[in-house]
C-alpha cells in the first residue's frame, strides 16, 4: 500500500513538472530559450512571409529530391533556407510558411525548429559568433576564446551588440575537437586559435574583410600537429604482396 507520504511526494513532483517553465539563465545557449512564442513587432504569427523568387526555385529543387508523398523530409533544409533568407533567424511566420509549403502540421515544424540548435528563433547579429566550450576545447583553453570575444565585442554570452552586428553564443561540440580551441562565425570555422587570432579575425570582419577559415597554424584538415604518423609514403600499386603464382 502506498503511504500518504509517498502519494504527497509524487503529487509534489507532478506539480513541479507541470509548472516549471523552461527559461534562459546564466550562460544558457539558444537551446535553453523560452519555448513559448511571444508576439513582437518583428516576430508576429500574422506577419507576411514567403520565398524570394530565387529561394522558391531552391526549395522546389530540394523537395524534388524526395519521393512523392515524403516531402516532409525536406523540413530541415527548407528551414535552413528560410533562416538564411530572413537574416539568420526563423520567425514564427517563416515556420508556418514552411509547414504550409510542405503540407504538414505547423507543430511538426516547431518541433524541428526547437530541437536543433542550428535554428535561431530570435534575431541574431550579422555575425553570429559561436564558441565551443565542450571538454576538448575547454582543455585547449576555450575560456581564453570566450574572454577575447567578450573583450573585443563588448558583449556577453547570449547578447547581441546594439548595432546588430554581433551575437555571441557559447555552444556545445561543433565537431572540430582535434583543432581545438575553435569558434564558428556564420558558416566559417576558425580553428587552432590563440588570443591574437581571435582579435584579428573579429577585427577583419569589422573592417569588411573575410578572414580565411580553417586552422590558424596552417594545419591541413585534422592532421596531427606534429606531422603525419601514417600514410607517409606513396601507396603501393595493384598486386602488392600477392604471390607471383596467383
Amino acid at each position: 500500500m502506498i503511504s500518504a507520504l509517498t502519494r504527497a511526494a509524487r503529487g509534489a513532483l507532478t506539480r513541479a513538472l507541470h509548472t516549471t517553465n523552461v527559461v534562459a539563465g546564466g550562460n544558457a545557449g539558444p537551446h535553453n530559450q523560452l519555448f513559448t512564442h511571444l508576439e513582437e513587432d518583428e516576430n508576429r504569427a500574422d506577419m507576411p512571409w514567403e520565398w524570394s523568387e530565387a529561394n522558391k526555385k531552391r526549395a522546389d529543387a530540394v523537395i524534388a529530391q524526395y519521393p512523392v508523398g515524403h516531402q516532409q523530409a525536406a523540413t530541415i533544409p527548407l528551414l535552413d533556407l528560410a533562416q538564411r533568407q530572413h537574416g539568420g533567424w526563423l520567425p514564427l511566420a517563416a515556420m508556418n510558411y514552411v509547414a504550409e509549403y510542405l503540407d504538414m502540421a505547423p507543430m511538426r515544424v516547431y518541433e524541428v525548429a526547437t530541437f536543433y540548435t542550428m535554428f535561431n528563433r530570435n534575431p541574431v547579429g550579422k555575425y553570429h559568433v559561436q564558441v565551443c566550450t565542450t571538454t576538448p576545447c575547454m582543455l585547449r583553453d576555450s575560456d581564453m576564446v570566450v574572454k577575447a570575444c567578450k573583450d573585443n565585442l563588448g558583449i556577453g554570452l547570449g547578447e547581441t551588440s546594439k548595432d546588430k552586428m554581433w551575437t555571441l553564443m557559447e555552444v556545445e561540440c561543433l565537431g572540430a575537437c582535434v583543432n581545438a580551441p575553435m569558434m564558428q562565425i556564420n558558416d566559417a570555422y576558425y580553428e587552432d586559435l590563440k588570443e591574437e587570432d581571435v582579435h584579428e579575425i573579429l577585427n577583419d570582419l569589422r573592417e569588411g574583410k573575410q578572414p580565411a577559415p580553417g586552422s590558424r597554424i596552417d594545419r591541413f584538415a585534422s592532421e596531427p600537429i606534429t606531422g603525419l604518423t601514417s600514410l607517409t609514403s606513396p601507396p603501393t600499386g595493384p598486386g602488392f604482396g600477392v604471390r607471383e603464382d596467383l
